[in-house]
This record gives C-alpha cells, sequence and structure tokens, in this order.
C-alpha cells in the first residue's frame, strides 16, 4: 500500500515535524505537532501513536530526518514530504 492511500484511508498517525510556530501557521488536520528538535526526547510519546506516523514539513526535508531516524529506532513510518500535499492527500478520503 502506498503513502497516499494510507492517508486517504486515515490509517496511522500524521505527525508534523515543523516548529511550532510553523505549525500554528497551517497544519494538517488531525496532525500532531513534534518539531524535529523534540523527536528524541518524545520518543515514549510517538512509540505510542497509532502506526504509520505520516511524517511531515514544509518541503520534505526535516520529515526525511526524521524517518531515517525513527526508522531505525523500530518506528514503523513514511516520510510524507510536505504538509500540504499530505493536506491535500487527506481531503480526497474514499
Amino acid at each position: 500500500m502506498n503513502i497516499e492511500q494510507i492517508i486517504k484511508e486515515n490509517r496511522g498517525t500524521i505527525v508534523d515535524v515543523r516548529t511550532r510556530g510553523e505549525y500554528l501557521s497551517g497544519h494538517v488536520d488531525g496532525s500532531i505537532n513534534v518539531p524535529l528538535q523534540e523527536i528524541d526526547m518524545r520518543m515514549d510519546e510517538l512509540k505510542k501513536l497509532a502506526s504509520p506516523l505520516i511524517l511531515c514539513c514544509a518541503s520534505g526535508g526535516r520529515s526525511s530526518q526524521a524517518h531515517a531516524y525513527l526508522l531505525n529506532k523500530g518506528i514503523e513510518c513514511f516520510n510524507g514530504g510536505s504538509w500540504m500535499d499530505v493536506n491535500y492527500y487527506q481531503s480526497q478520503n474514499i
């Protein structure tokens, strides 16, 4: 199953890794904000979320870093890229 389908079917949890300020300026409905620099100290919280985690940010760079880190920690996740792309996929719910 591809990431678009996972998002459209509302599976897992969308995690926005941008700063709080960026998140407050616009984000995917129902997403949670865990800034990239806080991922390590919030691992217990992330492990409790419904998986897979769909990671997003402004353009895909920070979510790519988070993706590599979380995969290394054994957490099922995908790099969703830009939060606007994830938002679009979510709006296409089937």
